[in-house]
């Protein structure tokens, strides 16, 4: 089994997570909108997953977008595993 390290965005509403994949859509940044894992939170239930190397750009970009309001930026480490463990 391998593990990696997740970053999950979480927000107080749809529409802020919204708000952010149009931003980070316009400046290329990948993303990919997930239901917030329930260990997480359990809000408004869309978090928007990025790359690690990512948040720094992330971070600037919503500091010149004060409109966009989240919940927290929350690492996660992720177990990947096969079919069959052994």
């Amino acid at each position: 089994m391998e593990s990696k390290l997740e970053v999950y965005i979480l927000f107080p509403s749809h529409s802020d997570g919204l708000a952010l994949e149009k931003v980070l859509k316009s400046n290329q940044v990948k993303y990919t909108i997930i239901p917030t894992p329930r260990v997480l939170s359990k809000c408004c239930g869309v978090s928007i997953r990025v790359n690690l190397e990512d948040i720094p750009l992330v971070i600037d970009l919503l500091a010149d977008n004060p409109s966009i309001s989240i919940e927290g930026i929350h690492p996660m480490k992720r177990r990947k595993s096969t079919l069959f463990n052994i």
